[in-house]
């Protein structure tokens, strides 16, 4: 087997990795009148599951039609993909975020975190903070990381990200989310596992 092909298994299993801890987290069926997301099945909104076809009981969702959402949605489309195989603990905390707050406004703290983290460009191009993930934005990334080290660039952007989505929290003026939220999604990725590759191996 080729390094290429080894890579890309292991992008698999690692985002395979992801959904799971996704389906730990969400839990079950919930329709809490207090959420705008209304009925929600392994953390996909019913809007979302009948945008991708399924149209039985939301109580009914198998967990195959999530992980299909969740795969494409929110990781593939949002190209977390291709984060998860530059860091993988980067991409699961992408992909999290992007589930519980959309996939757009995860990529934008991701775009934002790098631009604090650059020394005002000395370091690497400015990134224009749009949600699109393409190549200037992992490039971004890989240059942190040669400045600064793997593990470093992947605890630093953690960090960014986690004080972002904590802020976007405080602006909602959803208070009976917040205890939740706060306790499962943020410091949720262990600074430990900026070590990780996706072939499973340190630095």
């Amino acid at each position: 087997m080729s390094d290429k092909a080894k890579i890309w298994g292991s992008t698999l299993a690692a985002a395979a990795a992801i959904v799971g801890a996704l389906f730990a987290v969400e839990g079950g069926f919930v329709n809490d009148p207090k959420d705008p997301g209304g009925a929600t099945n392994h953390g996909i909104t019913e809007k979302v599951a009948r945008d991708h076809g399924y149209k039985g009981p939301m109580e009914q969702l198998p967990k195959s039609v999530a992980v299909d959402i969740y795969t494409q949605d929110y990781i593939n489309e949002p190209g977390f993909n291709r984060v998860i195989a530059i860091s993988p603990a980067v991409g699961h905390k992408l992909v999290d975020a992007g589930v519980n707050a959309g996939a757009g406004r995860a990529s934008r703290w991701f775009q934002e975190a790098l631009n604090q983290l650059n020394r005002g460009g000395q370091d690497y191009p400015m990134l224009t903070v749009d949600g699109q993930l393409g190549p200037r934005t992992l490039a971004a990334y890989q240059a942190l990381e040669r400045k600064r080290g793997r593990a470093k660039a992947c605890e630093m952007v953690l960090k960014l990200v986690d004080v972002q989505q904590g802020a976007h929290y405080m602006r909602l003026g959803m208070p009976t989310f917040v205890v939740g939220w706060v306790d499962h999604r943020l410091g949720n990725v262990p600074l430990a596992r900026c070590a990780e590759t996706v072939a499973g191996g340190g630095q």
